[in-house]
């Protein structure tokens, strides 16, 4: 053999192993999916579609490089931690959950795999992260406000029934969010002149009888604050507010498409979306522990005219012109 066909064949066989490598499929990874809702739900299936959307974006794309595990809490805390025990077990590369009721079973479930969860009031309070700015562990996201809007409700409830004077505010005392939406609202009822009471939702029975007592004096108005147990009794919380005449603001939209009057607070769609990015840096290395919890970057004003109407009101133009959403 001649040497120049010698050190060729040497070249051609060096260059077997890269393209072997370059012919192998690309590793599959793994995503698991926790949220509160049932499968069904029409706003559930809306976010969870932008966050896969946004994921694709980034260049997975399900049944292709990553698969994803989905698991519906169906607004059961039983079935939540059920699922969270499947989730973990599983051992995927990451985890995305949303909602106090998901991430703390979570939490419990593993110290390990990385998890990103939206929709959180107060993860500091509630012992996921350790800070915003550093949170520490295996879990970071995106909180859904920051406790100053709690205020804005009221402002919002007196702009819309402006001869609201007492104000009962439906809050999970269990939770540290619960408490310090609540203080959020008492800040600023004094130079609004309302008077507030605290009604706890804890259970169905509970709701009824406070919504009820509450509404046998005149000049009624409610605030629904973010909790999922306000998520899980949120049909019971709209009629009731509809049968006793009380206007009501909300923390999401999801209650005002229910027949809820106003709601301001994130963009859920957008959160979501911003979840995805956080997934998408995880599985390409990044830890959770190096990447801060945000806040929300967009807010949306809807309000229900039909609701409005049914409760005597009359809408101001100047809110109305606000309102990213106006369902008629």
């Amino acid at each position: 053999m001649k040497r120049r066909d010698f050190i060729a064949g040497l070249g051609a066989a060096a260059a077997w192993p890269d393209a072997a490598l370059a012919q192998q499929p690309e590793r599959m990874r793994r995503i698991g999916v926790l949220v509160p809702l049932a499968a069904d739900d029409p706003d559930m299936q809306t976010r969870v579609a932008a966050f896969q959307q946004r994921l694709q974006q980034l260049g997975w794309t399900d049944g292709r490089n990553v698969k994803i595990e989905y698991r519906w809490g169906a607004s059961d805390p039983d079935r939540s931690r059920k699922h969270a025990a499947e989730l973990t077990a599983l051992a995927p590369d990451v985890i995305f959950a949303t909602g106090n009721s998901t991430v703390a079973p979570l939490l419990q479930a593993t110290r390990s795999v990385p998890i990103v969860f939206a929709i959180v009031p107060d993860p500091v309070g509630a012992g996921f992260v350790d800070s915003l700015a550093r949170p520490g562990g295996n879990a970071t996201g995106f909180v859904v406000f920051e406790y100053g809007i709690s205020g804005k409700w009221l402002e919002f409830l007196k702009q819309i029934a402006p001869e609201v004077m007492r104000v009962a505010v439906l809050r999970d005392p269990a939770m540290a969010a619960g408490i310090g939406q609540f203080a959020a609202i008492q800040s600023v009822a004094p130079s609004l002149g309302v008077e507030l009471s605290a009604i706890n939702v804890r259970d169905a029975a509970e709701i009824e009888r406070a919504i009820a007592a509450f509404a046998r004096l005149s000049n009624g108005g409610l605030i629904v604050t973010a909790s999922g147990l306000s998520v899980l009794h949120r049909d019971l919380i709209i009629a009731l507010a509809a049968r006793h005449k009380l206007p009501a603001v909300y923390w999401q939209s999801l209650y005002i498409k229910g027949g809820g009057l106003l709601s301001y607070g994130p963009d859920a769609i957008d959160e979501y979306r911003r979840a995805a990015s956080y997934v998408d840096r995880i599985l390409k290395g990044e830890k959770p522990a190096d990447l801060p919890v945000q806040a929300p970057t967009k807010y949306e004003l809807v309000i229900n005219l039909k609701t409005a109407k049914a409760l005597g009101l009359d809408v101001p133009p100047t809110l109305l012109a606000r309102a990213d959403e106006v369902i008629e």
